[in-house]
């Protein structure tokens, strides 16, 4: 499965940053594939481990802010690997004419 999630503290510093910071440096220790954007952090596995990351970052957040936010979408899809890479790559073919 595939899960982009945005954690964020609320209600606190403005400065947000080094929460997020703590959030993605759980996401990458977890050795999950990932990839982290300016919106959102996109992490591949199954089911229990995607979402114990998941919790484990926004425990981050939580950690230093009186109120976390978290926005969550997933893609479940039994049975297919490297979806992080691979619906990206399935674009980027189409937009180069090589739709397959």
């Amino acid at each position: 499965m595939l899960v982009a999630f945005s954690v964020a503290p609320s209600g606190g510093d403005p400065s947000v940053g080094d929460a997020v910071a703590e959030a993605v440096r759980v996401v990458r220790e977890s050795g999950l594939p990932n990839e982290t954007t300016s919106m959102f952090t996109t992490i591949e596995g199954e089911w229990d481990e995607v979402m114990d990351v998941v919790k484990r970052a926004t425990e981050a957040v939580s950690a230093v802010s009186p109120r976390t936010s978290l926005v969550l979408k997933a893609d479940i899809r039994p049975g297919h690997t490297d979806m992080l890479h691979t619906k990206v790559r399935r674009v980027e073919d189409a937009l180069a004419g090589d739709a397959s």
